[in-house]
């Protein structure tokens, strides 16, 4: 008989470890992500909100310069050796952070802020990518659309515990404290990331179930150029689409970002304040984002199907804008960007990982990564400067609206294009895996 655990997170029994591990890693990482993220923020605007735009690019700038280090990495390493380098990186320049602000708080001002900025954007992107990029190497499509919202819970429990102990532990301890948190919980999502590689799914000969994956080669490295993301994304139409998706949900995250900016703006001039005010809608974001995946997100892929999981955000930017458009408050985009966010954590992203999991080794790993950072951050790019471009013409929210709205209607329409051409993609890798499970001994 099925334990009652089983039946609620629609596991089968052998799953529940590799889920569990998975579980705990997207936490740590999420909470050594949201122990910083206010504080980014309130750094982000101290040269006003124009800069910020310039910041996007510089983030754009660098991700394209780091994207090819990482496909090198991806190229010559084993998978445990790039995703244990790329953690270690990203704790060492923790530390580095942590260091200028102890040793030398003098030099701490504007510009170190909007450094901190860029490297946070960036690190942000790059160890969710990594994770993301690991689930749909580890687990089979079949599994993707039954766990991954559940796996995103985790997350989610990272993204509250990180604001609340940033609270707890900024005042007795000091802000630089927080970086040395953060980069424990770094090398804690390493760890478990390592168990997580460490569980391989079972030969052809022990598999459990016909949805388990095949094991990989821990020794083996996936080759290719450095610079293969680019050039796999540039090859296929189904890769090109992902991006497009990615690239207009990018633009719509920047226009909530920065009616943000402007409303918070405009209520003082105090970082604490500000940092406050971020805290607190970071954490009625991720409230909703917790409810959500508790009551819908853990079926809600399997019976809807990709497609319509993907449409869901689309719809409700195109309502939320509409709405944000009609009543122009605070309280109405905090309703809003909450609402956004969940969709987006919950369901939207889950399903969009889905996505790569028919996606060759080397697709899900440097295409991925090129998609996930450097299209992802060209999104920003344009809708700050979108959003800059209609606040210099005076259209506020009204204008915003007339773009977003047209907009999220062709998003829904890639979302539909897009689960119609996974369903073929993942008929077409069930069979290439039957075909190795033939070749391969027993």
């Amino acid at each position: 008989m099925r334990h009652p655990f089983q039946s609620m997170f629609n596991l089968h029994r052998h799953e529940i470890l590799p889920v569990l591990v998975a579980v705990l890693y997207f936490f740590c990482v999420l909470t050594a992500l949201m122990v910083l993220r206010p504080a980014r923020e309130a750094l982000g605007i101290q040269g006003g909100i124009d800069t910020v735009r310039w910041l996007f690019i510089g983030t754009a700038v660098v991700t394209l310069a780091v994207n090819p280090v990482f496909g090198w990495l991806v190229s010559n390493l084993p998978r445990r050796l790039f995703i244990s380098a790329t953690y270690l990186f990203f704790s060492v320049s923790l530390l580095v952070f942590y260091g200028l602000m102890t040793l030398t708080p003098n030099v701490i001002g504007v510009t170190t802020g909007q450094v901190f900025y860029v490297w946070f954007s960036v690190f942000n992107l790059f160890v969710t990518m990594v994770f993301w990029a690991l689930m749909a190497d580890r687990f089979s499509f079949d599994q993707g659309k039954r766990f991954f919202g559940l796996i995103a819970v985790g997350g989610t429990l990272g993204a509250i515990f990180g604001p609340w102990l940033a609270g707890r532990l900024a005042q007795p301890l000091g802000t630089p404290a927080l970086l040395l948190v953060a980069t424990g919980f770094l090398v804690l999502a390493l760890v478990a990331a390592l168990i997580l590689i460490h569980l391989q799914p079972y030969s052809p000969s022990q598999r459990r179930s016909p949805e388990d994956p095949l094991p990989v080669d821990e020794h083996a490295r996936i080759g290719g150029s450095a610079w293969e993301g680019l050039r796999a994304v540039c090859r296929s139409r189904y890769l090109m689409g992902i991006a497009a998706y990615v690239v207009i949900l990018a633009v719509m995250a920047t226009f909530i970002y920065f009616t943000r900016l402007h409303m918070v703006a405009a209520m003082g001039e105090s970082t604490d304040l500000r940092t406050t005010l971020f805290a607190r809608i970071d954490l009625i974001t991720q409230i909703a984002t917790l409810v959500m995946q508790a009551l819908v997100a853990g079926h809600l892929m399997r019976r809807l199907g990709v497609a319509v999981t993907l449409a869901l955000l689309p719809l409700t930017a195109a309502l939320g804008f509409i709405g944000l458009a009609m009543v122009g408050s605070f309280a109405a985009l905090v309703v809003f960007e909450a609402t956004f966010r969940a969709v987006q954590r919950s369901l939207m992203r889950p399903a969009r990982e889905t996505l790569y999991t028919v996606a060759s080794r080397e697709e899900k790993y440097k295409a991925k990564a090129f998609i996930d950072t450097f299209v992802y951050r060209s999104g920003d790019v344009v809708g700050a400067h979108t959003e800059g471009l209609l606040a210099r013409l005076g259209m506020g929210l009204a204008g915003i609206a007339a773009v977003a709205v047209p907009l999220a209607l062709m998003w829904a329409a890639l979302a539909f294009w897009l689960g119609r051409s996974q369903k073929q993609k993942a008929l077409a890798h069930e069979l290439t895996r039957a075909e190795q499970e033939r070749r391969m001994p027993s």
